[in-house]
């Protein structure tokens, strides 16, 4: 079909076109009126799309299910035809300016717009959502700019009869896409976002579906910031204008005549110039992108050449790492299964879990945390708690709520000595830190955190929080250092904080930041935490010593010189274990063991992958008694003696991930998330397949296996508590004993 002529008899359906606006998606926008004078939008599909076999039965679908839908920032789909010679689609008419048009012309949208906008989007897409659909085609073509909010099409023609069909997490991602598109002007720079925006946009945009929030959450979040809203238009003046223009043209138009005000010409975009996922994913974390693919085959082998300056860490690629004087680097035999002097791999096979009880809620956990006796479940709604051994609920719930799921970038929850300790929003204030009895879920104190730099009405600085745990005494809650008006790229370094609370009564006790602390850790005992840091894309980064005992004083510092993943928040990358500290450093594929207090190093194991290929460490972590470290390479698990890393079983994934890949432990990913566990004598780990394992610790051999088909898209939540392991998935909470009996 050709694009509509001077005389104005162009028409497709029973709508004359007036004007094209738009391209979204390979289809066309164009504005157009019925015989009676009434404005509508109508999307041509392209005919590349439309010779699709399938999509025709898509796309219909799609209309009857899109046509039930109506909110406050989505504009209704009122006329559509499937089996017309080109299929088209016909929404509302709404008043309005391309988004992408808008900041072509007018540069990017002030902090205000952009939290409109965000908010649009999200109220949208959560209508959508609800509904069981998925949008595809939120885009700054797509989006619409109205006087009253941005606007979406009840259905996205391309992206919404895609096969397979886009899922909400593809939604927030394209939506963080755009508002990032609107802060910066164009490029995909998540420095230009605000301050009040950057964690939330940023969650949007993690490179792992599972850790971007809902559109729920975000509304939430927005709204719990509770920051003043505007005070007349949302738009510049400038873009108004336009708004205006574009407006008057349709009405002159839709009286009688298409050559009288032409439609504001369309935003030329040169082909490729969009912002893709991969580019966005690259640009946020500072050019390290994950790599797939076959799983290399591992050994081991112990390196005695002398370190550069006595600590762990180690050189370069061009030279191994080894111990400093006084220091001792083991050697183990090769993993492989034909090895004659060590353990033989172990292939993963069990048989599938047996459940100990299952139990219904009414809304999705958030967060999950248990003791051997009580499961704390948190919710966007409330706090409750379940009897670990029947499920049954045991005390009143509370009004303590957290809308962001737990990832690798937030976990809120922890568990010491009878106590949950929770990062949570209540009704009448956000961000408080509150500790709860387990014997009788009482809250025992609540903090609030402070959003703001203490002291003074400025606002300085914003401190979100990503990550709260215990040891001993004092109650450690960390996070990220956001100050007004800072601009961040890729290439900057992050500010980190830690605050330090008395335990017993919720008090202050001291606090540190710089950008020397990104990635922290807490052993459960003992006055030393494990500061990493790293600037994205550079090198080297580093770990280092933080004295509790002396109010956060700095210690003992090693250098890591690979490009690590340590300038990430929230869960630590690092590991303790038995009065040692260990990390991955070297060229990546070694471990480094390190005395707590004092940096020195006692031993370290490398790992090389049979094929060549160079080894990435995943995170470690050791078992509860801590004389076992296990470490996630690629589809291997290795157990190694805490005391001297010597290598005790090697346990293996066989078969493919959920996208057909090779299958690979979830914490051999360095990106953080507590996606592996353990109890007394059984190790717990995800797997890309969406499966739980349960390994038997002293043989690597798997007791069971579980795995829910109906779990969400981004997996289901779990966590360990005294010898059971409880999972959350949708409404369903499920126990299942360690040995599965």
């Amino acid at each position: 079909m050709d694009h509509p002529g001077a005389d104005g008899t162009h028409r497709i359906g029973p709508y004359a076109l007036l004007g094209r606006e738009r391209t979204v998606g390979g289809s066309e926008v164009f504005a157009a009126r019925t015989d009676g004078g009434l404005l509508v939008r109508v999307t041509v599909v392209g005919p590349e799309l439309a010779a699709d076999p399938g999509f025709r039965d898509r796309f219909r679908a799609a209309v009857e299910a899109a046509r039930t839908l109506s909110g406050a920032f989505l504009m209704p789909v009122v006329d559509a035809d499937a089996d017309a010679p080109v299929p088209w689609l016909a929404t509302r008419f709404t008043a309005g300016l391309p988004l992408r048009q808008a900041v072509d012309r007018h540069g990017p949208l002030s902090e205000p717009a952009l939290r409109v906008l965000a908010d649009g989007l999200a109220r949208a897409l959560a209508t959508l959502h609800a509904a069981g659909m998925g949008h595809g085609e939120v885009s700054p073509d797509s989006v619409l700019l109205t006087m009253d909010g941005p606007r979406i099409t009840a259905l996205g023609t391309v992206g919404a009869t895609g096969s397979p069909a886009p899922s909400p997490t593809d939604d927030m991602f394209d939506l963080g896409s755009t508002v990032v598109f609107a802060a910066s002007g164009g490029e995909p720079d998540t420095g230009a976002l605000p301050m009040s925006l950057r964690e939330v946009i940023g969650g949007c945009l993690y490179p792992e579906p599972q850790d971007r929030p809902t559109a729920e959450q975000l509304v939430a979040y927005l709204k719990h910031q509770n920051l003043p809203s505007l005070a007349g238009s949302w738009l510049p003046p400038a873009v108004t204008a336009d708004m205006a223009a574009a407006t008057a043209a349709a009405g002159s138009v839709s009286s009688g005549g298409y050559g009288r005000g032409p439609l504001p010409p369309p935003p030329r975009t040169a082909v490729g110039t969009g912002i893709s996922r991969r580019k966005l994913i690259i640009g946020l974390a500072g050019g390290v992108a994950v790599l797939g693919g076959a799983a290399a085959a591992l050994a081991f082998s112990g390196d005695s050449s002398p370190a550069p300056d006595g600590r762990a860490g180690g050189p370069g690629p061009a030279a191994r790492p080894a111990s400093p004087s006084g220091g001792r680097s083991t050697s183990a035999p090769s993993a492989s299964p034909s090895s004659t002097d060590g353990p033989e791999q172990v292939v993963l096979a069990g048989p599938d879990a047996t459940k100990a009880w299952s139990a219904a809620g009414k809304h999705p956990p958030t967060c999950l945390e248990a003791s051997d006796k009580v499961v704390m479940v948190v919710t966007d709604t409330a706090t409750s708690f379940l009897d670990a051994t029947t499920g049954k609920s045991v005390f009143h719930p509370l009004n303590a709520t957290n809308m962001f799921r737990t990832s690798s970038y937030e976990y809120r929850t922890a568990y010491a000595d009878g106590v949950f300790y929770l990062l949570c929003d209540t009704p009448s204030q956000p961000g408080v830190l509150a500790a709860f009895d387990a014997a009788g879920g009482k809250a025992k104190w609540v903090t609030n955190l402070g959003a703001y730099d203490p002291g003074g009405p400025t606002f300085v600085s914003m401190y979100p929080s990503n990550y709260v745990a215990v040891a001993g005494d004092t109650v450690y809650v960390c996070g990220q250092v956001h100050r007004t008006g800072e601009k961040f790229s890729p290439g900057s370094p992050t500010t980190g904080y830690i605050r330090a609370f008395n335990a017993a009564t919720g008090k202050g006790l001291w606090q540190v930041k710089g950008t020397d602390i990104n990635n922290v850790l807490v052993p459960p005992t003992g006055s030393h935490l494990l500061a990493a840091s790293a600037v994205p894309a550079k090198k080297p980064g580093r770990v280092q010593m933080i004295d509790a005992g002396r109010k956060g004083a700095r210690g003992w510092k090693v250098s890591i010189p690979y490009k690590s993943h340590y300038f990430t928040t929230g869960w630590p990358l690092t590991c303790y274990a038995a009065g040692l500290f260990l990390f991955a450093g070297g060229d990546g594929g070694t471990l480094f063991a390190v005395d707590a207090a004092t940096g020195s190093e006692k031993w370290h194991q490398r790992f090389d992958a049979k094929n060549g290929d160079q080894v990435k460490l995943g995170v470690p972590f050791s078992g509860l008694d801590g004389a076992t470290v296990y470490v996630p390479v690629g589809s291997d698990l290795a157990a190694l003696a805490t005391a001297d890393g010597r290598l005790q079983w090697v346990a293996t994934l066989d078969g493919a991930n959920e996208m057909g890949g090779s299958n690979q432990f979830n914490a051999s990913i360095a990106m953080g998330g507590k996606s592996a566990q353990c109890s007394a004598d059984t190790v717990f780990a995800t797997d890309g397949a969406k499966t739980l394992w349960a390994i038997d610790a002293a043989t690597g051999r798997a007791r069971w296996k579980y795995n829910d088909p109906g779990q969400p898209d981004v997996g289901f939540l779990w966590t360990v508590g005294g010898d059971r392991v409880f999972i959350a998935s949708h409404l369903t909470m499920t126990a299942i004993a360690a040995h599965g009996r």
